[in-house]
């Protein structure tokens, strides 16, 4: 080649090469040494010798080489371009090669010669590594993220499967990261979030992996784990996260974590049931204290309780599409006369055998499996029908916490007062006193809006929690029910007596009216009628029942506001 052209091959970072196919030999410029470095010279004098040190797949050269040599003609030859790494050994770094050129053959049209030039590409690869890595690792702590944690815990579960080992599938949670969020900020909980990997990642053995499972959760992998050394492992983690305290940019940050533990495949052999069981046991160790650990193992009566919810949910479902959800209905009677004020409606269930479920029976299975939305729902309905049935009657129904906050049950409501003017005066909302101290203010906006449309509003079970008469005052409700557990033993109880007849005593002051519930004998009644309570419920006026006691004229209810 002419000096001019090697300056210039030179200058651009790039070698020649003539590769001989009848010989296999290559001849290479001067440049070749400088771009192939630590790679001895002799490995690249031959076609063979070149492709035995490329990677990832040793063949590509080969393969477009020969797709370029198949176009070859005696009118002329074929180009081809392709990328390769070449190391002379796997301890050595990837070098990524450009190698572009043209197969040239003989008159008879067969193969004779492939010439080109090469040049080092390492940019780009380092650019979509970086981007590779980007792409699976969490920014703030440099762990794998959510997906690539996930995709490293299903090849972990069947390594093990195939090779008869086990691991210890870990999720390590901040504790509190919400109170340093509101404390010191985002960033500052970033850094503390960054410090937890820190401290983490120094005590992984070889093979371990450490992955971002959530915005406050860790995800680890530890391999060749036992049950007992994953408990040492959570112990030695926790120690390093709480003896020391985090230096951030604000201030330092005390922060502690609890781990959650599951051993796979024992106990899990799918990654949701791998994931799902560490959430279990995570939560496990939250309740016993904050910065504790725990290692999820069979729980008989669990499992069983899970059967049961299984199967509860689905005859709750079930009994809402088949309209077996229904009230009873129990009389609110004035002190005075005894005469019936209003009737508080009361969710039942009707079984497919027969049977009926109470509200107790009800009520907390649906709150728990998140039904208890659709099971108001559809008492909404039934209360609204039975009040545009009956005009003279008054009802009062119970919500659930997390139905005060339901826009689509505000919906329903609107859209049924609009469609029947008047009957919302006739109606009362009753929310139990945990919802009324939850946020005062989400309740006092939930109680305005209620009396906007016309209706009342009670505090149910009054007296079990901790709502002052100055909250009371404030919400603006118009009927506080005495919880039964304070009334049924008035006749008998000292404290009871003085109790209730405080509540009674400062409810009248406030202008709100008292019903006093489970009311069993005539001497309770006799001493809450004394006491100026305006009205009671319980076992002596009538408990609930499904038949429609204002049906008979006689039973016409008084207003419940005199």
């Amino acid at each position: 080649m002419p000096p001019q052209a090697n300056t210039i091959l030179a200058a651009l970072g790039q070698a020649a090469f003539v590769w001989d196919i009848a010989t296999d030999a290559i001849v290479w410029t001067g440049q070749a040494a400088a771009i192939f470095k630590d790679i001895p010279p002799a490995a690249l004098a031959t076609g063979a010798g070149l492709s035995s040190l490329i990677e990832p797949q040793r063949a590509v050269r080969t393969e477009a080489l020969a797709q370029a040599l198949a176009q070859v003609t005696p009118l002329g030859g074929a180009s081809y371009r392709i990328e390769y790494g070449v190391r002379a050994s796997t301890k050595d770094p990837v070098l990524w090669i450009e190698e572009s050129g043209c197969c040239l053959g003989a008159a008879d049209g067969k193969p004779l010669r492939v010439q080109g030039i090469v040049r080092v590409n390492d940019e780009r690869h380092v650019r979509e590594e970086q981007l590779l890595k980007l792409s699976q690792h969490d920014p703030v702590t440099g762990a794998l993220n959510r997906t690539s944690l996930l995709l490293a815990l299903s090849e972990a579960i069947e390594e093990t499967s195939r090779f008869r080992s086990s691991f210890v599938f870990m999720l390590i949670g901040i504790d509190h990261l919400a109170r340093i969020n509101d404390a010191f900020g985002f960033d500052v909980a970033d850094e503390v979030i960054g410090e937890f990997a820190r401290r983490i990642r120094l005590r992984l053995r070889g093979g371990d992996v450490l992955g971002r499972f959530s915005g406050n959760k860790f995800g680890l992998i530890l391999k060749n784990c036992s049950v007992d050394d994953g408990n040492i492992a959570a112990e030695r983690f926790l120690q390093g996260i709480r003896d020391e305290v985090i230096p951030t940019r604000s201030s330092p940050v005390s922060a502690t974590a609890s781990i959650g533990a599951v051993s796979a495949p024992r106990y899990a052999r799918t990654v949701d049931e791998t994931v799902n069981r560490a959430q279990e046991a995570l939560e496990m160790a939250k309740r016993r204290r904050n910065g504790n650990s725990a290692m999820w193992r069979p729980n008989v009566e669990r499992d069983a309780q899970r059967r049961v919810n299984i199967r509860v949910t689905d005859e709750i479902v079930t009994a809402l599409n088949e309209r077996r959800i229904v009230v009873a209905f129990e009389p609110v009677v004035h002190a005075g006369t005894r005469e019936p004020a209003f009737y508080e409606c009361l969710v039942r269930m009707q079984q497919e055998d027969g049977g009926v479920l109470l509200a107790p029976d009800v009520v907390p299975v649906a709150e728990k499996l998140g039904l208890i939305r659709l099971v108001d729902h559809r008492v909404l309905e039934l209360v609204m029908a039975e009040l545009v049935a009956s005009p003279d009657v008054q009802l009062s129904l119970n919500i659930s916490p997390d139905t005060t906050m339901d826009p689509d049950w505000w919906s329903s409501i609107e859209s049924m007062m609009r469609a029947h003017p008047g009957v919302a005066e006739r109606m009362i909302v009753e929310i139990t006193e945990t919802v009324a101290i939850q946020d005062i203010d989400d309740v006092r906006g939930f109680v305005t809006r209620i009396k906007n449309f016309g209706g009342r509003i009670a505090i149910d079970d009054f007296g079990a929690g901790y709502t002052s008469f100055r909250n009371l005052r404030k919400l603006g409700v118009d009927i506080v029910k005495i919880d039964g557990a304070f009334v049924h033993n008035i006749a008998r109880s000292a404290d009871d007596r003085a109790f209730v007849q405080t509540m009674i005593d400062l409810n009248r002051r406030l202008g709100i009216k008292t019903v006093a519930e489970w009311v069993q004998d005539d001497e309770s009644a006799d001493l809450l009628r004394d006491w100026g309570c305006d009205y009671i419920q319980g076992k002596l006026t009538g408990l609930a029942a499904p038949e429609r006691p204002w049906l008979d004229e006689a039973a016409s209810p008084r207003p419940a506001t005199g």
